[in-house]
């Protein structure tokens, strides 16, 4: 793979420096099931208290959670989407060089992940 695919995209770089989720759609293990991958930056004492100042707090230090979900399609529209969920797998990193070797043994470029205004899915 192209050097280039394992670069975040400066936008969500910035956008998990600021504790915000990224996502991207990903192959289910059935047609009539939709799965896709999340970010979910850590947040911290730091950014409670930039929220509570109405502020954003950047931290180059954060760790993440890396988890893989699949949902029944009919399931989606309304209020019940987490029925028929499943954690197909998860995973740690303690920070951004960890969560880069999750994203290449998953063989997920950064390149696919969008911030979660962005992404599809249930949040």
């Amino acid at each position: 793979m192209d050097h280039v695919e394992w670069m975040w995209p400066a936008v969500e770089l910035a956008a998990l420096r600021l504790g915000r989720r990224l996502g991207v759609p990903v192959p289910a293990s059935q047609p009539h099931r939709w799965s896709f991958v999340h970010i979910v930056p850590s947040v911290g004492p730091d950014d409670e208290a930039a929220i509570r100042a109405g502020r954003v707090h950047s931290d180059t230090g954060r760790s993440f959670r890396v988890v893989h979900w699949e949902f029944e399609a009919d399931r989606l529209e309304g209020y019940d989407h987490d029925l028929g969920h499943v954690r197909v797998r998860h995973a740690e990193a303690a920070d951004e060089a960890e969560l880069l070797a999750v994203l290449r043994e998953w063989r997920l470029p950064p390149t696919g992940f969008r911030c979660s205004w962005d992404a599809v899915g249930p949040v």
